[in-house]
């Protein structure tokens, strides 16, 4: 029982955080940034598997969180919504609370299998091809987005909030909440029990040497297809949820930017550590929303001493410069990130008799 007192004080911090929520203590500013933090932490463990655990440089991953996104997205307007586009729902909106899984499970699929088309002549290279070509990928996929008129193109696509507001007319509970708080349980879960298992060992081989990993008798291609199917099903998990948390999707949501978001989640927790990616996304999150108000704040100050020009405002694009020279002095002064490839129990090894790895 001890070693399981660790998820077992996670699920009560969970069921603390939705008690809260239902009794309104946390305003909707704070759950939206809570759920912003969960969505943060799916998108960058996913994208952990694969250039953490495996070794590679996949700098794409934000194309297969618009897949997720746009997939749960029309699935959940399909079932439970009348809309133009579907005509009339496939099931009664007072069923989306049970069948919301159905959605995020569409969405998982197609974002791994689009990682599956991309994944395929990927690992025929060699070196850092992979980043160009998930780069590559990402574009072409919101370009496709975009030139598809009925999903609404460079508009966006909205509709999700009928299938969130069904669910809260059936039970009145934080439903988003909820389903983002499984949606982390489950990402954690599926990397913990993929990197203990058979393939989990072949992913590490191939991270510490894939030609030595070949001839030991790891089918490298098989094994790393596997992964990145694993980590872009993942990806798009974490778009459906955005979709239905914020009601509105846009293709330019999920372009380079956001796939940089990942890099830098991903390596300043560390490459190959679960806790840390975690403990990174939530650190991210928090900085990005503090700029929104240091940055004005900052202006005053910078005008008051008259280090500014009269008339110039620092906006928030100064934000994607601030982070950036915060993860240039990491890579300087702390290049393995908070954990490096650790884990907390690593760090702190009396955690050990509270925790299971299976």
């Amino acid at each position: 029982m001890q070693r399981y007192a660790l998820n077992i004080l996670s699920c009560a911090a969970a069921v603390a955080l939705v008690a809260l929520a239902q009794v309104q203590a946390l305003d909707k500013y704070v759950l939206n940034i809570i759920m912003l933090i969960g969505i943060n932490c799916i998108f960058a463990v996913s994208l952990n598997l694969v250039n953490g655990y495996m070794g590679e440089f996949s700098c794409g991953h934000g194309g297969f969180m618009c897949v997720g996104a746009y997939v749960g997205s029309l699935l959940s307007v399909a079932f439970f919504s009348d809309s133009k586009l579907f005509g009339a729902a496939l099931f009664a909106p007072s069923l989306a609370p049970f069948l919301f899984p159905l959605v995020l499970l569409g969405a998982m699929l197609a974002a791994a299998l689009v990682g599956l088309v991309v994944a395929l002549p990927s690992f025929k290279t060699r070196d850092d091809y992979l980043a160009i070509i998930t780069i590559a990928a990402n574009y072409i996929i919101i370009s496709v987005v975009e030139n598809i008129d009925s999903i609404g193109g460079p508009r966006g696509f909205s509709g999700m909030k009928k299938t969130v507001n069904a669910m809260s007319d059936l039970i009145d509970l934080p439903w988003m909440l909820m389903w983002t708080l499984l949606g982390v349980f489950i990402c954690v879960a599926v990397i913990r029990r993929l990197m203990s298992s058979t393939y989990g060992k072949g992913v590490s081989a191939i991270c510490q040497n894939e030609v030595a990993a070949e001839m030991m008798g790891v089918n490298t291609n098989r094994v790393k297809i596997m992964a990145f199917m694993v980590s872009s099903g993942l990806g798009g998990l974490s778009g459906a949820l955005y979709a239905h948390v914020y009601g509105y999707v846009n293709a330019q949501s999920f372009n380079l930017l956001k796939s940089t978001e990942g890099l830098v989640m991903v390596y300043l927790g560390g490459m190959g550590s679960i806790s840390g990616v975690l403990m990174a996304a939530a650190a991210f999150t928090l900085l990005v929303e503090l700029l929104r108000f240091v940055i004005p704040w900052l202006n005053g100050v910078l005008h008051a001493i008259n280090l500014l020009p009269e008339g110039y405002q620092l906006d928030q694009i100064w934000t994607w410069v601030i982070i950036p020279l915060m993860l240039i002095l990491l890579m300087r002064f702390r290049s393995e990130g908070f954990l490096g490839n650790r884990e907390l129990t690593h760090v702190f090894p009396r955690l050990k008799r509270w925790v299971t790895l299976k």
